[in-house]
């Protein structure tokens, strides 16, 4: 985690997967960390100034502090996640379903992420979110993150389709020279 923040990455997300971001401008940094390694991959985070969402758990974010959490449909209802993290971020997974999405934004989601748009190792049966539904998803009028399969290859279609985050993890953390790469997905939003 440490390469990729030297990087330039300005937002660690603490997940069991990993992501970049736009909106919140450059790139987000997920590191494996589950409840044990959270606090210490926080801190080096804000060694960094850069900001920290925990994936998959709305309680773990308020116990360390961080400055939001990304939640998928099994991890809690985002209404009342909304109301813990009252001043922080909020993001919901809403997979290939635009119903979904708009209902994340109405709970009080900052951004909601599609995917798998790409074949992934990491989540190899999800369902395919395809670059349409970026066009489409634009009119909730917030970010819009891309998750799964994604490679400095494939990002550009996605950022031209309209997708402001991209979720990378192979791409970046089995690069030879991560910081390198990390640089290069920073350029993509320069």
């Amino acid at each position: 985690m440490r390469v990729a923040l030297l990087g330039g990455g300005t937002i660690a997300r603490l997940v069991l997967q990993h992501v970049r971001g736009g909106e919140f401008p450059g790139m987000e940094i997920v590191a494996l960390a589950g409840r044990s390694g959270s606090a210490r991959a926080s801190a080096l985070a804000r060694e960094f100034g850069v900001p920290v969402i925990i994936n998959d758990d709305a309680v773990l974010a308020l116990e360390v502090n961080a400055d939001g959490a990304h939640l998928g449909r099994d991890d809690g209802e985002l209404g009342e996640a909304r109301q813990r993290l009252s001043g922080k971020l909020l993001g919901a997974s809403c997979y290939a379903d635009l119903a979904l999405a708009r209902a994340a934004v109405k709970a009080g989601a900052d951004y909601v992420a599609f995917g798998s748009v790409y074949p992934s190792s990491t989540k190899p049966q999800a369902v395919r979110a395809p670059l349409a539904l970026f066009r489409e998803a634009k009119a909730l009028g917030v970010p819009l993150a891309a998750i799964g399969g994604i490679t400095l290859e494939n990002a550009p279609a996605l950022l031209d389709a309209g997708a402001d985050l991209l979720a990378v993890v192979s791409d970046l953390f089995d690069a030879p020279d991560i910081a390198g790469r990390a640089r290069q997905y920073r350029k993509l939003f320069a």
